[in-house]
């Protein structure tokens, strides 16, 4: 028999790092679904303003008060999840970015398939 069956490879296998690099790059399309998201929320009270200021000469700001405050404290609220669910996705993003940057530069024989 030989030892050199006995010894484990110093390199991980192909597929093994093709493996790690498609994990990677799932939760990278994770962060890009969170990123759509979060625009896709901000874009609603952006709507719903300008349909205020549209409209705003149908109605007195002062007699409708208790609609408009909870109307732009819903706005204001999910303006912040919007802007949070963006900026979160984009430190997630970069961080993965960094990953595969740091998986190409390991392992030369995957960086031919990762651009």
């Amino acid at each position: 028999m030989s030892d050199e069956s006995a010894t484990p490879p110093t390199q991980p296998k192909l597929t093994t790092l093709t493996a790690e690099a498609q994990v990677i790059l799932a939760e990278k399309r994770t962060s890009l679904a969170m990123m759509r998201t979060g625009i896709a929320v901000l874009a609603l009270p952006l709507s719903v303003l300008s349909l205020l200021v549209a409209t705003s000469k149908y109605y007195d700001p002062d007699k409708v008060m208790h609609f408009l405050l909870p109307l732009l404290g819903m706005c204001a609220a999910l303006a912040g999840v919007g802007v949070y669910l963006v900026g979160r996705s984009f430190m997630r993003l970069r961080r993965y970015d960094i990953l595969l940057t740091t998986l190409k530069q390991r392992h030369s024989e995957l960086a031919e398939f990762i651009d």
